[in-house]
């Protein structure tokens, strides 16, 4: 816990890790992986807030310029019931890639975030948040799903690519990722 003070902050852990008694030294078991976003749109893909009212998160030293860039969900494979959850605020929203010919525009070190068409913003899984806390889970069979821009605040022409699903086998040690695909919300 005591390494995960800045994503307890960030609401980032189950709500089994807030529970009076839970010491600095206990520990969390963490299903992390990394998660790449391109913008296959034709214009930007930018925070909806403007810059003044994005919100410094002191103890990770950086603005979030969205609430919920994307949501996290473990679900059961047959009940499609929600076991455990994660969230990402835009952690900077950047162009870290592009594809060939198309130029990098928006950078966190420029302080100007969005993501340009021909983009990837990526997320490499040992960043904070970057995570489900699956403490609390049961090994077993189930689906990660992960849904960008959940609350559709920022404009889209098409939201039909905003979600995908994997196949998930957690052992209770490590954890087997299948057939990987887009679905609908």
């Amino acid at each position: 816990m005591y390494a995960l003070e800045c994503a307890a902050e960030e609401n980032c852990l189950a709500r089994s890790a807030y529970r009076p008694g839970v010491s600095k030294i206990s520990s969390r078991v963490l299903l992390r992986f990394p998660q790449r976003v391109k913008n296959q749109g034709t214009v930007d893909f930018l925070p909806v807030k403007p810059r003044h009212q994005w919100e410094w998160h002191s103890c990770h030293q950086h603005y979030h310029s969205m609430e919920a860039f994307s949501n996290y969900d473990l679900l059961d494979p047959i009940t499609h019931r929600k076991v455990a959850e994660g969230h990402k605020a835009s952690f900077c929203l950047e162009d870290t890639s592009c594809d060939p010919g198309v130029q990098r525009r928006y950078a966190c070190t420029a302080h100007i975030q969005g993501l340009s068409p021909g983009c990837y913003d990526t997320y490499h899984a040992n960043i904070d948040c970057q995570w489900i806390d699956i403490t609390d889970v049961h090994p077993g069979n189930y689906i990660l799903k992960v849904t960008v821009n959940p609350d559709f605040l920022v404009a889209e022409s098409d939201f039909s690519n905003n979600v995908i699903q994997c196949n998930i086998v957690y052992t209770g040690t490590y954890v087997d990722t299948q057939n990987c695909r887009i679905t609908s919300f």
